[in-house]
């Protein structure tokens, strides 16, 4: 038996590894994790919508619906669901076109009872005849779900213009049309298709525990030793995805969405046999640099495109697409054909000059860092991700297979770039407006596919490099190695290191994750930047102009892993800055000489300015549930405003006004800074009096910015309707509390623990009233809260609203039939959710920042909200419902989108309806903090 030495794990890994093989032939990967507070296990299956029979689409997606819904052993069909929602878990599942993943995660007090349920998956499925059509319509409503959504609909067209002999052309969803027929004749092909294609030997299991590995094989051969082995092998047709009548054809689709984008693709064959040495990799690293000479900075400098990714595309057994994807100004979508040439350009200046082994170097040694210092991620996360390599790598490699870079192969790499060709292509064009003649099936995407010009492809074939393309330079930013300096901290908590007027600085030196890396956070507060919708669509200009602006001359620190991010908020601006601590500094003098220059064009301006309006409007066509979340939080944040509100603004707005409002907002700043990871207090310090030196040249202090929410106390149900072009209705009913303390965020989080399982069972499983059904707990400037929402193809507003109550109403007496023994396994369940240990320096940072800003200056707001929740009763959670939750005219907020289907249907009530929200905001009272 393959023992941990077989497998190559980080020097920064403390995990043990096990590879085993069942008798049955299951693959599994087995994870001794003394750390973690939860486990996990994820099973993949060699199976995917490429298996689906030709008469069936979306089988293999229904199959993995049914498995959930009861076995032999365990036959109740929310069981599963609600025992690992109780333990502090949670569980999903997906199907692609040649794998499905079932995973979970849970305490791991629980885990063996957890894997006797999960195992039954795979060994006796119950397939209950009762929940055949049940889970046919969950299937429809995520089909419908998705009727509006680009990705899918564009999705659809390729599937449609490939060669029909591949199985990637089947529809991969499913819907009512394709499950249709008698409910037992539908079963019977059910048992058949998981008969024909679930085989142990087809399967690769991987477990997390805190556990020691003896008894993790123990748990893997006591629960899946029973899952059949079938002997089966994968026989996929030998046809390549494209014939040569798929190749050289332009592919004009019509989005719904205000977009312009151009895919150049090239097809490859399949890219595992690659991955030791990731010639693609390196190929995209060169293609997609964006610093200066590169084919990004040329297209933005000539006004034609504000994107560009290189390598992402579809890939299979025998196949993958390479796509050069541009995002397209006007004047690009004008003049794609010299686009292309540029493109190719540079695919030559790739071939001529780029083959050579230290740019190769460059790549493989970021790589390397990032495996020697490797950081943990979460049991679930790291479980599905192995369980899914082991079908891509050696075993030796199912850790490693993703850094591995073992040299440039010259004529490995030469072979690949000699693929990409107008021979071997096929463009993909998105905008609105092109001609079309054809409309995809299920989605109604309108699109034309035309063959290419030989004039076209004859102009692509070996053009002459124009001399504004050049490789990059070496980068200075790239180091060779870093070590993480071994002080202890002095503090467990983060601490105040440097203050002053308007400034205030926190900082920890990390100790446990043993890495060379910082988390930097600053944020900046003007009253200036939300104080009207004006104000904020100038702070968001503001920001994606600077990003812009930046980005040639901080690539290379991007590249090297160093990553920033700078994002906008109610009361100001926040810079998020992160990697290998030895040149953070370096980045951040270059972050703020860059900023404080603000050459901001006019021709840069315009395309911005476009950019965001583009996308604010483009949310209107978001999904109705998505667009009810961004109004919950617009409804609510006094300093929130519509994305179309701020698109009105905006369209109006000069570069002039731009700089007005720059220089106003930094004339009085109120600065909250982080330092968290692999540095000193003594250069924390440092920074900090660095920081105040700069901000004292461009402005004064001053106090934090306000960030008020509406009280709804005392106003009873208030209703908002939102208006949204879609064939579905949604809705989301939020409570709010009244106070921010321990004791009210823990009744609101236990209460949402308690129900989401139950009512996700109710009203998505048994009453299908949609996908998208849930319940969360959702605070909102520190005041704890809880939200109900769905989105549904069957019913209207006013039934979705009267479901939500009549739940709520039923729900009392569910908890007084919750045994002492359930009700604290649910409230311990929550605690480890809460006490989770976070597994990265990432992680522990976002939670050090989230504490600062709700002003838990003591860092310890999860500890006293678990003392509370541990006191709690379930006579304590009744009576907290009642008080609550009593009436259907009791405080809360009811957002609701009508869908085009249910416009004839009785409407919600509107005595208590906000019609006007802006004179609602400035009338209501509102929280500070």
């Amino acid at each position: 038996m393959p023992s941990t030495k077989f497998i190559t794990k980080s020097p920064n890994d403390h995990r043990q590894y096990q590879f085993i093989q069942l008798d049955n032939e299951i693959r599994v990967l087995l994870v001794e994790d003394m750390q973690a507070t939860q486990a996990a296990a994820s099973m993949v299956v060699n199976v995917g919508h490429f298996d689906d029979p030709v008469s069936r689409p979306g089988m293999a997606h229904f199959l993995e619906h049914m498995l959930f819904l009861g076995t032999k052993k365990y036959p109740d069909s929310g069981e599963y669901h609600q025992f690992i929602n109780q333990h502090g878990g949670s569980n999903n599942a997906w199907t692609g076109t040649e794998q499905t993943n079932f995973f979970f995660s849970v305490d791991s007090e629980v885990f063996e009872e957890s894997l006797d349920r999960f195992s039954q998956f795979f060994v006796a499925p119950s397939f209950n005849l009762e929940l055949v059509d049940r889970e046919r319509h969950a299937i429809e409503s995520e089909f419908s779900l998705k009727l509006k959504d680009d990705i899918r609909r564009i999705y659809q067209v390729q599937k449609e213009t490939v060669s029909p002999k591949h199985p990637f052309c089947k529809f991969s969803v499913g819907n009512l049309e394709t499950l249709f027929g008698p409910e037992q004749q539908l079963r019977d092909e059910l048992i058949e298709f998981y008969q024909q294609h679930y085989s142990a030997n087809l399967m690769t299991l991987c477990l997390v525990a805190p556990q020691p590995l003896a008894r993790l094989l123990q748990l893997a051969q006591t629960y899946f030793n029973g899952v059949k082995n079938r002997q089966l092998t994968k026989q996929y047709p030998d046809t390549p995805i494209y014939g040569a009548e798929q190749l050289k054809q332009q592919i004009n689709i019509v989005p719904l969405k205000e977009q312009r984008r151009v895919a150049i693709t090239f097809t490859l064959p399949a890219i595992e046999q690659f991955y030791k040495r990731k010639p693609l990799t390196f190929i995209s690293h060169l293609l997609g640099y964006e610093g200066e000479g590169s084919l990004l900075s040329y297209l933005k400098h000539r006004g034609l495109a504000s994107n560009l990714s290189a390598g992402g595309g579809v890939n299979g057994y025998n196949f993958k697409d390479y796509n050069i994807s541009v995002q397209l100004t006007e004047k690009g979508l004008n003049q794609l054909d010299d686009i292309i040439q540029a493109a190719f350009e540079y695919l030559k200046l790739i071939k001529t000059q780029g083959l050579e082994q230290w740019r190769y170097q460059e790549r493989a040694n970021l790589l390397k860092l990032a495996f020697k210092y490797q950081e943990q991620i979460k049991p679930l996360d790291l479980a599905s991700h192995l369980s899914i390599n082991m079908h891509h790598y050696d075993l030796n490699d199912v850790i490693y297979g993703d850094y591995r870079m073992d040299g440039l192969d010259i004529s490995q790499t030469m072979e690949l770039l000699n693929l990409m060709t107008p021979d071997n292509m096929r463009i993909q064009l998105v905008s609105p407006g092109l001609d079309t003649e054809k409309q995809a099936a299920w989605y109604h995407s309108p699109y034309q596919v035309k063959e290419i010009d030989e004039s076209r492809l004859t102009k692509w074939v070996n053009p002459s490099i124009r001399e504004e393309l050049t490789l990059p330079e070496a980068n200075p930013f790239i180091i060779e190695d870093s070590i993480a300096r071994n002080d202890k901290s002095k503090h467990p908590v983060p601490t105040v290191v440097s203050q002053e007027s308007g400034y205030r600085i926190w900082h920890r030196k990390d100790d446990e994750f043993n890495v060379p890396k910082g988390h930097m956070y600053l944020s900046l507060d003007s009253q200036q930047a939300a104080l009207t919708p004006r104000h904020a669509a100038l702070t968001r200009l503001y920001v994606e102009m600077l990003l812009d602006y930046l980005i040639e001359c901080t690539y290379p620190a991007e590249v090297a892993g160093l990553s920033y991010n700078i994002y906008p908020h109610q009361g100001g601006i926040t810079l998020h800055l992160t990697g290998f601590t030895g040149k953070q500094e370096a980045l951040l003098s270059l972050l703020i000489n860059k900023a404080r220059e603000r050459n901001f064009t006019a021709d840069r301006f315009k395309q911005i300015k476009r950019q965001i309006l583009r996308n604010w409007y483009n949310q209107s066509r978001a999904k109705p549930i998505s667009q009810l979340f961004t109004s919950l939080t617009v409804t609510l944040q006094k300093r929130s405003y519509e994305p179309l509100r701020l698109a009105e603004e905006l369209e109006d707005l000069t570069l002039d006004d731009l700089h007005d409002h720059v220089r106003n907002f930094y004339e009085k700043i109120h600065l909250e800074g982080l330092v968290y990871g692999d540095w000193l207090t003594k250069e924390a310090q440092a920074l900090g009096k660095r920081l105040d030196h700069i901000l004292s040249l461009v402005s004064s202090p001053s106090a934090e910015s306000e960030r008020e929410l509406i009280n709804l106390n005392n106003l009873g149900t208030l209703v908002r309707e939102v208006l949204v072009e879609h064939q579905d209705s949604s809705i989301i009913v939020y409570y709010q509390s009244a106070e921010a303390t321990p004791l009210k965020m823990a009744l609101f989080s236990l209460l949402n623990h308690t129900m989401s399982s139950t009512f996700f069972h109710e009203l998505r499983t048994k009453r299908q009233l949609g996908y998208m059904v849930g319940t969360g707990y959702l605070p909102l400037n520190r005041y704890p809260g809880m939200i109900f929402y769905i989105q549904s193809p069957t019913a209207g507003p006013l039934q979705l609203l009267e479901a939500i109550d009549e739940f709520i109403a039923d729900f009392n007496y569910a908890v007084m039939q919750i045994t002492n023994e359930q009700w604290e396994q649910t409230k311990q369940g929550l605690i480890n959710q809460i006490m989770e240990h976070d597994p990265n320096l990432k992680t522990r940072g976002q939670r050090y920042w989230s504490s600062i800003g709700n002003k838990d200056y003591e860092f310890n707001q999860r500890e006293l909200v678990v003392d509370e929740i541990a006191q709690l009763t379930r006579s304590d959670l009744i009576k907290f419902m009642m008080q609550k939750m009593r009436t259907k005219h009791c405080d809360r907020l009811v957002l609701f989108t009508t869908g085009e289907q249910h416009r004839n249907q009785d409407r919600l009530p509107s005595d208590n309806m906000i019609t006007d929200l802006r004179s609602f905001k400035q009338q209501a009272t509102k929280f500070n903090y």
